[in-house]
């Protein structure tokens, strides 16, 4: 399976994302969507089938598509791109020419590892942003959820305001690629600084 993208972060090492098989991968995404974690995935009680089926429709859909995050050459994250003036989102916001709208869900871990997230969702974002024709990435995440929230602010997100969607009432928050740039600078900044404070005198 083809990777689309590669960054080597400087804590923990390289992700990627690759194209998603919804057959061969389903049974590893159903452990993912259906564990407690992922409530706010609303995939709570698929079967694996109904996963399958899920990201078929995914894959042969013309403005939606998934990808298999990687950490050190192991699956450990799921990233969606989709095109809001087609997806989720139609009539639902001021939609501007180059939004791109974005899901992730990292995989549940036993032991969480420190800064993992914000690397993953670091990772997804520079990503998206990697396609030149990209001018803001758009999410819709459950107004409930306010880890991903913190998040989302983390790498630059600005809220626009709780929106109405039927599954859900959500969140709706946009980060354009200046925005996003100057959070990557300000999180190096940080990790420099810890860095330089935790060196032996």
């Amino acid at each position: 399976m083809t990777t689309v993208f590669a960054r080597v972060d400087d804590r923990l090492g390289e992700f990627a994302l690759r194209t998603l098989d919804p057959d061969v991968d389903a049974a590893l995404l159903h452990a993912w969507v259906t564990h407690p974690k992922a409530a706010f995935w609303l995939m709570q009680d698929a079967d694996e089938t109904q996963v399958a089926e899920e990201y078929r429709r995914i894959a042969e859909h013309p403005h939606h598509d998934a990808y298999l995050g990687l950490w050190r050459g192991r699956p450990a994250f799921l990233a969606e791109r989709y095109d809001p003036a087609h997806v989720e989102l139609v009539g639902r916001y001021d939609h501007q020419s180059g939004d791109v709208g974005m899901h992730f869900l990292c995989a549940p871990v036993d032991t969480p590892v420190h800064g993992f997230t914000r690397a993953v969702i670091g990772t997804v974002m520079a990503w998206l942003f990697d396609d030149p024709t990209t001018r803001r990435v758009v999410v819709e995440p459950d107004v409930r959820n306010t880890a991903v929230h913190a998040l989302n602010a983390a790498v630059g997100f600005e809220v626009v305001g709780p929106i109405a969607k039927p599954e859900k009432d959500a969140l709706l928050s946009v980060c354009t690629r200046a925005q996003f740039q100057a959070a990557e600078r300000a999180d190096a900044d940080r990790a420099a600084a810890t860095r330089i404070e935790g060196a032996p005198a």
